[in-house]
């Protein structure tokens, strides 16, 4: 256990999406440990499920754990997947959109229609797709429903070069973020988002060289790169009505002072 209150969140039904690894995986260890029932989204495959989402689980916690996959990239595949949850859990709590990824670093003048469709289907179009296929779900949620969404600190810089779709896909996510609080708010669903900086996971070990890893952390405030445990008590935070039951509408900034504003 990692000193989460193991009754925050007991009786609550949560899904993760891109749980597979990550902060994703990181985040669903923690509501697990937190008590709740987790759907956990793993990717494509759980080729990494062991490694990573399952690490340190004990038995009671895996118990508590679901394990559903599909690729996000695919058109449709949101809806497909909100069908699929809502099968395992037809009242949930707490939804995380967390999947989504850079696809890989491409100039403008390189981007293909087929990198774009990939990048905006993924980062965009699933998450929509998702929340709006579990909204039924999460409007029968007793106390209160809550959404939080990833999005990145590229959202608010602009990324680095080859970056540019991704960082404007997370840039929508947080305006629709602001934009489905105020429509949710009479169904007492809080809508708010994590914005991490640059966190040490496979998303950076693959589209970031260790050189420009090394001078981004010399540049950030607390000298150091993030860890996914360092952004998991956020999402519990933003998720649990007794911490933050007045917050929405909000984008929290996890980035060790990279970023300031």
């Amino acid at each position: 256990m990692n000193g989460f209150d193991n009754k925050l969140f007991d009786g609550r039904t949560v899904v993760v999406t891109g749980a597979g690894r990550g902060i994703g995986a990181a985040v669903a260890r923690a509501f697990l440990q937190a008590g709740a029932h987790v759907v956990a989204h793993a990717g494509r495959s759980e080729e990494h499920v062991e490694r990573d989402l399952t690490r340190g689980l004990d038995a009671a916690a895996l118990e508590r754990l679901s394990v559903v996959t599909g690729d996000l990239a695919a058109p449709g595949a949101g809806l497909a997947l909100a069908g699929r949850i809502t099968g395992l859990a037809p009242r949930i709590d707490v939804l995380v959109n967390n999947a989504g990824t850079m696809v890989g670093r491409v100039l403008l003048g390189e981007t293909t229609p087929e990198h774009y469709d990939r990048v905006l289907d993924l980062n965009i179009r699933s998450t929509v797709e998702v929340t709006q296929g579990l909204l039924p779900a999460l409007k029968t949620a007793e106390s209160g429903a809550a959404i939080v969404n990833t999005v990145s600190i590229s959202a608010r810089t602009g990324g680095s070069p080859g970056s540019s779709l991704y960082s404007a896909s997370k840039a929508f996510v947080s305006t629709w973020t602001r934009s489905l609080a105020r429509e949710l708010a009479p169904d007492r669903i809080r809508v708010n988002a994590v914005s991490p900086g640059t966190i040490m996971t496979d998303f950076h070990r693959r589209y970031s060289s260790p050189e420009k890893l090394a001078a981004t952390a010399t540049g950030i405030p607390l000298q150091r790169l993030g860890t996914a445990e360092d952004c998991a008590p956020a999402y519990l935070f933003l998720a649990s009505e007794h911490l933050s039951g007045y917050v929405t509408g909000q984008v929290l900034e996890i980035n060790g002072g990279q970023f300031m504003g």
